[in-house]
């Protein structure tokens, strides 16, 4: 598995390299920590579903500083949700529910500095030291990406894969199939919506990511040409772990075995 630096990601990405994603949701910053020994290529904070404070927000970005290149799915596309995430110390940011041009717009240019966009300068991790070098690196090395997830987004991905200074697109494909009605059972129409998408992103030169379930699915997503793909998710390893460690049922006694 290739290593990736934290200010190496959207090089990395650009150069039309892969990365497998660890997704975090409960909120554990010392979860995070733990997972830093697996080597992870990226991880996300989830902040839009998951149960994470600044506080915990916070702490995580400098547990995971220097170790591997953070992303944060905002709140929501405001410019607050994404200062919080970058001003803490994420490389990059994940928005949300977009559904049109305009909105990928805002939050690319809320997300970058000036002149590329009107991203304000403040922030602890940003400020403690050399600000003028804080803002030289982070005009290069700014991660911007965002979700197509609905299929108001689906009907204006070749629009918003066009937007200057994006980064890349990422399929929310839980709630793509929810805003399409193919959930619970997805009909080839689904799979053709993430096709479309994929080679709608290619066209335009831009890495394509998707939600996915597991290391198998994620890899073989992979195969298929996204860049950004899921391998571990935190509720799921947990809740898994969980029921592997559970007490198996007594066996039921025969005719000829006395219950206890």
């Amino acid at each position: 598995m290739t290593d990736i630096t934290a200010p190496g990601l959207r090089s990395h990405l650009r150069a039309g390299g892969a990365a497998e994603l660890f997704w975090f949701a409960i909120g554990s910053p010392a979860m995070v920590e733990i997972s830093l020994e697996a080597r992870p290529q990226a991880v996300v904070i989830d902040a839009q579903h998951g149960l994470w404070s600044r506080q915990s927000l916070e702490q995580t970005l400098g547990v995971l500083d220097g170790r591997a290149p953070a992303l944060v799915r905002t709140a929501d596309l405001s410019e607050t949700a994404i200062s919080a995430a970058l001003d803490g110390g994420a490389v990059g940011v994940l928005g949300p529910l977009v559904e049109t041009a305009d909105q990928a717009q805002a939050f690319v240019d809320a997300s970058r500095y000036p002149p590329e966009g009107r991203r304000s300068g403040g922030g602890i991790r940003p400020l403690k030291a050399d600000f003028a070098k804080y803002y030289a690196d982070a005009r290069d090395q700014t991660v911007v990406g965002v979700m197509i997830e609905t299929a108001a987004g689906l009907a204006n991905v070749e629009a918003i894969a066009a937007t200057p200074g994006l980064d890349f697109i990422f399929i929310g494909t839980g709630d793509l199939a929810l805003s399409m009605g193919e959930f619970p059972v997805p009909s080839p129409a689904y799979e053709a919506a993430i096709q479309h998408i994929l080679k709608v992103c290619r066209a335009a030169a831009l890495p394509c990511g998707l939600f996915t379930g597991g290391t198998e699915d994620a890899r073989r997503r992979q195969a298929e040409g996204f860049a950004l793909t899921v391998s571990a998710n935190d509720i799921s390893l947990v809740a898994q772990g969980f029921a592997a460690a559970a007490p198996q049922p007594a066996e039921a006694p025969t005719a000829d075995q006395p219950a206890a």
